[in-house]
C-alpha cells in the first residue's frame, strides 16, 4: 500500500512536535478562558434554576421558575427599559464627542501631544474619584455647577441634578460619556492617522468642502473601527455597574436602576442568589439578541 504525500506529512515526527508544541502554547490561554468566562457562565445558569439563600448558598430546585418570575415581574422591564436609555444615550455622546475630539487632535494643533495626552485623563482615573468629583459639581446646595448658572442667569434657584427626573438620568449619561469617551478618541484617531492624503487631495479636486470630505473619505474609512467600538462600548456600557451605583444608587425611585444593579440588590441586599442568576443569564440573552441584530444589519449594509 502506497503512503501519499499528505499522509508522510502528518507522520513527520518533526511536525507532530511542532503540532504538541502549539497545544501547549496555547493551553494556559484556553484554562485562563475557561475559569473566568466559561465556568461563570456555566455557574450562573446552573444557580438560576435553584432558589438560593446567598449566605449559605443552599437552596431548592426551582426549575424554570425564576425565569418566569422575572420575566413576568414589571421591575425587570422597566431596569430593562432604564439600561437600554442609559446605554444608547451615553453611547451616542461617547461617538459624538469621541470622533469630533479624535479629528480636532488629528490636525496639526498647538500644543498637540500635551492635548493627546490630557483627553485620556477621564479614562485612566478611577471611577470612584470621577464620582466624587461630579458629584460635588452636582450638589444642589454648594455644586459649582448650579452656581455658575445662576451666575450666568440661566437658572434663578439651584437645581437637584441627581435627585429628581429627568435630571438624574441625564446626569448619570453625561458622566458616563465624559467617563468614556476617550477609548473612542484613542481607536478613531489611530485609524484617521493611517488614511491616505492622496484621497483628501483627490476630494478636494473634485470640490468636496469640509463636510464633503469628511462623508465621503473620512466617514467610509471610519466605518470599520466604528464598528467595532460601537460593538464594544455597548457591551461594556449595557453591563455597567459602578460608575450608576455610586452616582445614583438607583435613585431616585429606582428610575436610573439597571439591570446589573438589580443582580446586586438581589444577591446581596435581598440574600437571593438563584434569582440575582437569573437576571444576570437574562441580560446575558438581551445583550446576545441586540449583538446579533447588529452585526446582521452591520454584515448586510457592508460593501
Amino acid at each position: 500500500m502506497t503512503i501519499s504525500a499528505s499522509q508522510h506529512r502528518t507522520q513527520n515526527p518533526l511536525e507532530r512536535r511542532y503540532a504538541l508544541l502549539g497545544v501547549l502554547l496555547i493551553a494556559p490561554t484556553v484554562l485562563i478562558l475557561c475559569a473566568v468566562i466559561v465556568y461563570p457562565l456555566i455557574s450562573a445558569i446552573y444557580l438560576s434554576l435553584f432558589s438560593i439563600y446567598t449566605p449559605t448558598l443552599k437552596g431548592s430546585w426551582v426549575g424554570l421558575g425564576n425565569y418566569a418570575q422575572v420575566f413576568g415581574s414589571s421591575g425587570f422591564w422597566s431596569a430593562l427599559g432604564t439600561t437600554v436609555t442609559w446605554t444608547v444615550g451615553t453611547l451616542f455622546l461617547q461617538i459624538v464627542f469621541g470622533v469630533a475630539m479624535a479629528l480636532l487632535l488629528n490636525q496639526n494643533i498647538l500644543f498637540r501631544s500635551l492635548a493627546r495626552s490630557l483627553v485620556l485623563f477621564p479614562y485612566f482615573v478611577s471611577t470612584v474619584v470621577a464620582v466624587l468629583i461630579w458629584r460635588w459639581l452636582f450638589n444642589d446646595l454648594y455644586g459649582i455647577l448650579s452656581h455658575l448658572l445662576i451666575q450666568f442667569g440661566v437658572i434663578d434657584m439651584p437645581v437637584d441634578w441627581l435627585g429628581k427626573m429627568p435630571n438624574a438620568m441625564a446626569s448619570v449619561i453625561f458622566v458616563g460619556a465624559w467617563k468614556f469617551f476617550p477609548f473612542v478618541v484613542i481607536a478613531v484617531l489611530a485609524r484617521l492617522q493611517t488614511i491616505p492624503e492622496q484621497l483628501y487631495e483627490a476630494a478636494t479636486i473634485d470640490g468636496a468642502g469640509v463636510f464633503g470630505r469628511f462623508f465621503d473619505v473620512t466617514l467610509p474609512q471610519l466605518k470599520e473601527v466604528l464598528t467595532i467600538v460601537i460593538l464594544l462600548r455597548t457591551i461594556w456600557d449595557f453591563k455597567e455597574f459602578d460608575l450608576i451605583y455610586l452616582l445614583t444608587g438607583g435613585g431616585p425611585v429606582n428610575n436610573t436602576r439597571t439591570l446589573p444593579l438589580i443582580v446586586y440588590q438581589q444577591a446581596f441586599g435581598l440574600n437571593q442568589m438563584g434569582i440575582a442568576a437569573t437576571y444576570a443569564v437574562a441580560m446575558m440573552l438581551v445583550m446576545l439578541a441586540f449583538m446579533l441584530i447588529y452585526l446582521y444589519r452591520a454584515r448586510r449594509q457592508a460593501p
